[in-house]
């Protein structure tokens, strides 16, 4: 099938796709209505809280928004499915009220609010937008080892679908979603393939996002096209990653992933 008919369609959020389909170096495709991803989930209407339980069977939703994201957009309509059990996994180091993460503010300055596309950078300057996404994505790993392996464990479990989502579902989201690929064995240029498709939603994601007052000032700040996802912002990173860790399932190793875990991770999304 095309990647496009990956996307699900749905009233309330822009960026929804199943992650089904994709080729792998054993030449076995993943499978569908296994993994899903998404932007914000926060606007679902009846209908596509139907379509996402009842088609795609879903019973897991992993959250990598911010206490704070959370708090402000409060509570979303799958929080009031009883079938569904939402996983709140923030990528960002977090304490008292705020994000703590460093983003051109004191070091653990309670009264920041981070969100994925501020920089990272201490020196209050913009950083190019390439090495602003790299440098996020690395600041994940530091961050919130914890939370990325335990999102992965998530997708081993064998009750039905698991929806990964965050803000805008292509950074926070597009880290996670292709650490899962690349344990699962998918084809290094699909993996990237995948992150860069979110791009075809971004006018879309951004107007939602913009419609929102926890990230309309934030989007408004940088020119729309500077939150497309690159292909070469994620190449460099998981080339990061071969040579610090000698790839995705090095790192996860070197935090408490184990060998049943990739066998029960595979198992999941090939079959």
């Amino acid at each position: 099938m095309s990647e496009r008919t990956r996307w699900i369609d749905l009233d309330g959020a822009a960026n929804a796709r199943d992650l089904g389909g994709l080729p792998t170096a054993a030449g076995r495709p993943t499978r569908w209505g296994r993994l899903l991803r998404s932007d914000n989930l926060q606007d679902l209407s009846v209908a596509d809280v139907r379509v996402l339980v009842d088609d795609y069977a879903l019973k897991n939703v992993i959250d990598l928004r911010t206490h704070t994201e959370i708090h402000l957009e409060g509570p979303g309509p799958l929080t009031r499915v009883p079938s569904v059990t939402i996983h709140q996994l923030s990528l960002f180091a977090e304490g008292g009220r705020h994000t703590d993460a460093v983003a051109g503010t004191p070091a653990h300055s309670a009264a920041a609010t981070v969100l994925p596309w501020q920089s990272r950078s201490g020196d209050g300057e913009p950083a190019p937008e390439h090495d602003r996404s790299i440098s996020h994505y690395h600041g994940y790993l530091d961050d919130r080892p914890d939370s990325i392996v335990a999102a992965l464990r998530v997708m081993t479990r064998t009750d039905g679908s698991a929806l990964v989502h965050c803000a805008a579902g292509k950074d926070r989201t597009g880290v996670v979603c292709a650490f899962a690929l690349e344990v699962a064995g998918v084809t290094r240029e699909a993996v990237i393939a995948d992150y860069t498709l979110s791009g075809e939603r971004l006018e879309r994601t951004l107007g939602r996002l913009r419609a929102s007052d926890t990230y309309a000032a934030d989007l408004d700040s940088r020119p729309a096209d500077s939150h497309r996802p690159r292909a070469a912002t994620m190449s460099t990173f998981l080339c990061h990653i071969d040579e610090r860790f000698g790839g995705p399932l090095g790192w996860l190793a070197s935090h408490g992933w184990t060998d049943e875990d990739t066998e029960a991770l595979r198992a999941r999304l090939l079959g």
